[in-house]
């Protein structure tokens, strides 16, 4: 035997060896636990879905599944960590796709691509955002939000520079001819605590994480950014009802894995995420606190993200924000 056919043995040897083991890999899976890695401090939106549907998905792999907060960096610590993560189906991110969508865009300099280097499982929920301002503020509608800020100093708390409420609030400045000033913070809940305080004037954010402080009176709700009224909250207008027309924006939580593992373990997660989320008790406490189940193919959500990076882009385009 030749020195080329004894190597063209041996690669297609251990190209069947690998082609075994992650045959192998799907057919076990899920044999040790799962880890869903959710790149913000906790008791954020993404922190709530984790949480809320860990048990269920553990029941329904019959598999440990925990919970790990890795924030920085406006979530892509997280979120590179997982893309760097051995592709077999036990280190999982949830997160904010459309935030993750605008990473691309903002960064100047990011260690890993999202397109790339992760792929999408499904989908979870959809919260639209809710614009609050402080109870201090004495305006009541959109419109005369807009006139005082033209006359009195305002902070617009944000989670992170460059995340999905910051490039929402940037649009609706940009449509309604509002002024105010951005004061990033490093997560959700913080920037909700400050504008509980007073702090700052302004948020908005994800309805999931923000609506127990309309219901509590520490903050005030003005509008919400979807295409139609949200039945628990009927009587608040949309922002494009008051003068925007279009607008729409929220926080899309969902699931990805790195590129690269097995397709019949992305399906099976696929299925299992689907079922532990649609549970009544679970879709049923989410609406109760704003949170629309929404699921996806893989696919699907893809193409999703491929349809928010390219959307996103141009705001961050058009209002010049960049960061290393």
């Amino acid at each position: 035997m030749t020195f080329n056919r004894r190597a063209i043995l041996l690669a297609c040897t251990a190209a069947l060896a690998a082609a075994s083991a992650t045959a192998q890999t799907a057919t076990d899976w899920p044999a040790k636990t799962l880890r869903i890695v959710v790149p913000y401090p906790p008791g954020g939106s993404s922190d709530i879905i984790a949480r809320s549907i860990s048990q269920s998905l553990s029941e329904a792999l019959k598999q440990s599944v925990i919970v790990e907060n890795k924030p920085g960096a406006n979530g892509n610590l997280g979120a590179d960590f997982v893309s760097k993560a051995e592709p077999d189906g036990y280190t999982v991110l949830l997160c904010d796709v459309g935030a993750l969508a605008i990473s691309p865009s903002v960064y100047t300099k990011l260690s890993f691509d999202p397109s790339k280097d992760l792929r999408g499982v499904t989908m979870l929920a959809y919260s639209p955002h809710l614009l609050v301002v402080h109870p201090s503020v004495p305006v009541s509608n959109l419109k005369e939000l807009v006139a005082y800020s033209k006359k009195n100093d305002l902070n617009f708390a944000v989670t992170a520079t460059g995340s999905a409420p910051h490039l929402a609030g940037v649009a609706l400045e940009r449509a309604s001819g509002a002024r105010w000033q951005y004061i990033p913070y490093k997560g959700g809940v913080t920037a909700i605590q400050d504008t509980v305080a007073g702090q700052t004037q302004v948020l908005m954010n994800g309805m999931l994480a923000t609506l127990p402080q309309v219901q509590n009176g520490k903050l005030k709700v003005l509008g919400v950014s979807k295409a139609t009224r949200m039945p628990l909250i009927g009587d608040v207008p949309t922002i494009a009802e008051q003068g925007v027309a279009g607008y729409e924006s929220g926080t899309w939580q969902g699931i990805l894995v790195p590129r690269g593992t097995p397709e019949a373990v992305v399906q099976k997660l696929n299925k299992a995420l689907i079922t532990a989320i649609r549970a009544p008790e679970i879709r049923s406490r989410l609406a109760g606190q704003g949170a629309e189940v929404v699921t996806m193919t893989p696919t699907e959500q893809d193409q999703f993200f491929a349809k928010e990076r390219a959307r996103w882009a141009a705001v961050v385009k058009a209002a010049n924000i960049k960061l290393d």
